[in-house]
């Protein structure tokens, strides 16, 4: 299993070390509790609804944590990827997510400064945190469920001996395969981590 940040479920990137979705569909289901203010009390649909409610409390909560586990993992990383980001692609990180990362990196540097760096040769009083922090590993492996029927996707072989081979992913079918070679796909929305 790899330390992405993710669930099953449409806004998942389970499997996978890259942070990938912001939970915005769950927290859109949450919202609906609104209707059970209206409901009857005694309603066999109300408590069964509340039942629902508190699933989805749970999986929002796990998921949350699980994303900013990432991001103190790989922190400069997630920084450096929302940096280099395209004007107009939207970001993986929700505002306090991004918030959080930038305190988190500010502090870490801080503790680095004043615990060990400032006991050092003045030649050693560096520290690239990009080199220092290691990178997810996108060349794990993450099993997804294609939403959108794909054709010519290029896998990469294991050993230098074999040959790249070309798959089709169809509509409904799940697979276990390297998370570099599907990341676009998630990005698009055209695959789920599951």
């Amino acid at each position: 299993m790899t330390e992405e940040l993710d669930l099953a479920g449409p806004d998942s990137d389970a499997g996978s070390e890259e942070v990938v979705l912001t939970p915005a569909e769950l927290i859109e289901r949450l919202e609906q509790e609104e209707n059970l203010k209206r409901a009857k009390k005694e309603d066999l649909k109300v408590s069964i609804h509340r039942m629902e409610m508190e699933r989805i409390r749970y999986v929002l909560s796990s998921y949350l944590r699980c994303r900013l586990m990432k991001i103190e993992k790989f922190f400069p990383h997630v920084l450096e990827k929302e940096k280099t980001r395209p004007e107009g692609e939207p970001s993986s990180l929700s505002s306090e997510e991004f918030a959080f990362a930038k305190e988190y990196m500010a502090h870490t540097e801080t503790y680095l400064k004043n615990v060990a760096l400032k006991h050092m040769p003045p030649n050693l009083q560096k520290v690239d945190l990009l080199r220092a922090v290691p990178k997810p590993d996108l060349d794990s492996y993450v099993f997804l469920r294609v939403k959108e029927r794909q054709e010519n996707i290029l896998v990469e072989p294991e050993a230098d001996e074999q040959k790249d081979y070309v798959i089709d992913l169809e509509e409904g079918s799940q697979h276990l395969i390297r998370y570099r070679t599907i990341a676009p796909l998630v990005a698009s929305g055209a695959v789920q981590l599951i």
